[in-house]
């Protein structure tokens, strides 16, 4: 795969479809969020387009950061090139519609948060699993989970770090409908296609209203994640924690 085509561009009328390629999981690295931030910020100059779609190409929403085997990952070294691109889909002006039909792990899972509605099915995973890898959670999630599902639901993921299917997700206001999930795709394309019959100015004033001083909240919560994040990455229990992730086994961690 080229960069290129990591990060696929189609309409649907006044509709944006973008598609995530990169096989197997939809690893994600800051390259990878500029380039999807830069089709955003143009989307947001195109005046034919009312509201935008984000799939994924491969059976994985997106598996978060690659960790591999490797505690010494980029993103591990120093997450702050990331996270800048990160904090650019947040500041996006047309509204995003997630069709989640797999796995949205970790950063994945801030990534289909950053939409303003997530279409999902039961074969769906959702998780949280920063703990368990032994470091604070990121994207801006301590903020943005909490605010979409409530504080102790949210406190609920990140202390356990399991896995949600499809239904749980919107039983809990995680996702907002729940379709086969040969339809995802569709549905999400659909719900896209009822906001895009609307006012498009209309539209893009009232989510403003909507998520006014949202963006720079996220961002402040990341903020602190992230000096968090650097003084966690070096420690033993992080390195214990992605060895057991590619060993998979329960983590045994020693506080150090």
């Amino acid at each position: 795969m080229t960069a290129e085509t990591e990060v696929l561009l189609e309409h649907h009328g006044h509709v944006a479809v973008i598609q995530l390629c990169r096989p197997p999981h939809n690893f994600v690295d800051a390259g990878l969020m500029g380039r999807l931030a830069d089709i955003l910020a143009q989307l947001d100059e195109d005046t034919n387009c009312r509201a935008v779609v984000l799939t994924s190409g491969v059976n994985t929403f997106c598996a978060g950061a690659d960790f591999g085997a490797s505690s010494d990952s980029a993103v591990a070294r120093d997450p702050s090139p990331f996270y800048r691109q990160a904090m650019r889909l947040f500041r996006t002006r047309k509204p995003i519609v997630a069709a989640v039909s797999g796995a949205a792990i970790g950063a994945g899972l801030g990534l289909a948060v950053v939409a303003d509605f997530r279409i999902t099915c039961k074969e769906a995973r959702f998780s949280a699993n920063f703990l368990r890898l032994g470091f604070h959670p990121g994207f801006g999630l301590s903020f943005t989970l909490p605010r979409l599902i409530g504080e102790q639901k949210a406190a609920n993921l990140f202390y356990t770090g399991r896995r949600i299917d499809g239904e749980e997700a919107v039983a809990i206001g995680l996702a907002d409908e729940l379709v086969d999930q040969a339809q995802v795709s569709a549905r999400a394309i659909a719900l896209a296609q009822e906001i895009a019959a609307s006012a498009p100015l209309a539209v893009e004033s009232t989510r403003e209203t909507l998520r006014l001083g949202f963006a720079d909240q996220v961002f402040k919560a990341n903020q602190r994640e992230l000096q968090i994040q650097l003084t966690q990455f070096p420690t033993a229990d992080f390195r214990e924690g992605v060895a057991a992730m590619a060993e998979r086994r329960v983590p045994v961690f020693h506080r150090n």
